[in-house]
């Protein structure tokens, strides 16, 4: 299914999911008020600069037992054993709906990566 909007995508995914991805985005807001929201390979994404290319962005999507967080592999790397509970990739990590989000590490985790786009 291809989306129009974030609303539209956050619309679709099923009540878990959406309230995760709503508690995400509210967290990547709180770290990075003007973050530009917008539709990457049909997934919701924040570029943390104007007109940030993809990995300007920091991009999440829903699961059905996870949400997904996209920060950057250096950001992954920074956060790892803070993260080391989760289910992680390269450059991703899987938050359980089962689970409360952390989400105070998670404005941490934008919060630098929005740190390290900003650096001359």
């Amino acid at each position: 299914m291809k989306f129009s909007s974030v609303e539209d995508y956050l619309q679709s995914q099923s009540e878990p999911a959406r309230n995760a991805l709503l508690e995400l985005k509210a967290c990547i807001l709180a770290a990075e008020p003007n973050a530009q929201e917008l539709l990457n390979y049909n997934i919701p994404a924040y570029a943390l600069v104007e007109n940030g290319k993809r990995d300007q962005q920091i991009m999440i999507a829903g699961h059905k037992n996870h949400v997904g967080l996209y920060p950057h592999p250096t950001t992954m790397e920074k956060f790892d054993s803070q993260l080391s509970k989760y289910k992680r990739s390269k450059g991703s990590v899987q938050f359980p709906l089962d689970q409360p989000l952390p989400k105070e590490l998670v404005v941490q985790m934008v919060r630098y990566r929005a740190q390290l786009l900003k650096e001359p």
